[in-house]
């Protein structure tokens, strides 16, 4: 499903990000420990009170040396194309200024709610000159303190109201997919080869030049949709023209997904960028596939195809998970196999196990390593059930959540996966106390 989207806007110093922090809290999805996998602060998930939305903080856009005016310009305009709902940052302490005002003229333009909030507002007598900054024209203005978490409550009632209302259309059962990576990978290149005459195209669905476009098309019986997003560019070179939204679309299209095709070049090998584009598919718990591009240009021997996956399986430990298919959008070579491979892990990203089997296979394999002890304490696994898709997710009953050591669980998920087909996607498992 797509999300609904909340940029945070305003001039430099009134507390953007620190807002940003506050409000995704621990529900930014963060990989501990785990090599090659970063998150680009400003775009997040959330949540309130049970409903889940996506944050950019413009206040993480780089626009390097433009003048100060220009990149709070763009900014604000990001926030306009991208956003369902504004939240315009002012300080208290320092009352509205020219620079306040500039971005209130960009930001009455758009068609979009404006929710105005007043940050550092953290004790009474600065809250009472908060009734200045009706004169903006944006209505009540929420004072909150982005470092106490004053007022947060309030300002996000008001976000989620504005939030659109979903239209009850019919769910599509396309397998949605999409294709990410660096720029120059090939992405585009797949796109037009996959779409060759053989495919029977339902439609084309096509935004500004600047978007993601999505295409419908049936292979072997089954309906895809396919998203070819702009190329995730390194920080401080994303938000250069139109390329600057480039790492919002493709986050929106991954969150939109049930398959990730990450997109490597064979020719350049595995740079740094290509771990911080599959690490944002992994964090949202999508399914994914590895794709070699520009096969076809490398001198091979006996050993090429194997080195190259193990180093694979060395630079993307965290996706240990994901098969790996070697390419050419130019020759063909082995696209053919693509929309099976697809369809078979959006089917196990959406796969239930049943409860008895499920057990029966925890079980097993506490027979064959038994559970952990500390100080004459051992834990005690008592059942097992599965309570999500996309990704499979599962909660282990045990006597004490503490006790489950990340080794015994990555044990007990290896167990899980060689019994059931899990290939291309994550699987949680979450530790409860039987109660």
């Amino acid at each position: 499903m797509a999300y609904p989207v909340v940029a945070i806007v305003g001039r430099p110093n009134v507390g953007k990000s620190t807002l940003f922090n506050r409000i995704a809290g621990e529900r930014i999805s963060i990989v501990e420990d785990t090599p090659g996998v970063t998150r680009d602060r400003i775009y997040s998930r959330a949540e309130w009170l049970g409903t889940e939305f996506r944050m950019i903080d413009t206040g993480g856009i780089d626009m390097g040396d433009e003048p100060f005016l220009t990149q709070i310009t763009q900014q604000a305009e990001i926030a306009i194309d991208e956003a369902d709902v504004i939240v315009f940052i002012v300080s208290a302490p320092e009352g509205i200024t020219d620079a306040d005002e500039k971005v209130a003229k960009i930001l009455y333009r758009a068609d979009k709610p404006v929710i105005l909030a007043v940050n550092k507002a953290d004790n009474p007598e600065v809250r009472e000159s908060i009734y200045d900054f009706y004169s903006l024209g944006f209505g009540d203005p929420y004072p909150v303190s982005g470092v106490h978490g004053l007022g947060l409550g309030d300002l996000l009632d008001a976000v989620v109201k504005e939030f659109p209302e979903k239209d009850g259309a019919p769910k599509d059962d396309s397998i949605r997919f999409s294709l990410i990576g660096r720029p120059n990978v090939g992405k585009s290149s797949l796109v037009n080869a996959m779409l060759g005459e053989e495919r029977v195209i339902v439609s084309n669905i096509a935004g500004t030049t600047r978007d993601a476009i999505d295409t419908k098309f049936v292979a072997d019986d089954t309906k895809f949709m396919m998203v070819d997003t702009a190329g995730i560019r390194k920080r401080g070179k994303v938000y250069e023209n139109t390329e600057r939204y480039s790492v919002m679309r493709a986050m929106r299209a991954i969150d939109d997904s049930d398959v990730v095709l990450v997109v490597l070049n064979a020719e350049e090998g595995i740079r740094e960028q290509d771990k911080r584009v599959a690490g944002y598919a992994h964090e949202a718990g999508r399914g994914i596939i590895i794709l070699v591009n520009k096969w076809d240009t490398l001198k091979k021997d006996n050993h090429t195809l194997t080195d190259f996956q193990n180093l694979i399986r060395i630079e993307f430990q965290y996706l240990s998970y994901a098969p790996i298919i070697f390419v050419s959008a130019k020759t063909g070579q082995r696209l053919e196999q693509l929309p099976e491979m697809i369809k078979r892990v959006a089917d196990n990203h959406n796969k239930r196990v049943q409860s008895a089997t499920l057990n029966d296979v925890v079980m097993d394999a506490i027979a064959l390593n038994p559970t952990p002890s500390d100080n004459g304490k051992r834990l005690r696994v008592y059942y097992a059930t599965q309570v999500a898709i996309a990704p499979p997710t599962f909660v282990v009953f045990v006597n004490d959540p503490k006790m489950m050591h990340f080794s015994y669980e990555r044990f007990l998920e290896n167990q899980i996966r060689e019994h059931f087909d899990f290939e291309g996607t994550p699987i949680h498992l979450i530790e409860r106390a039987r109660k």
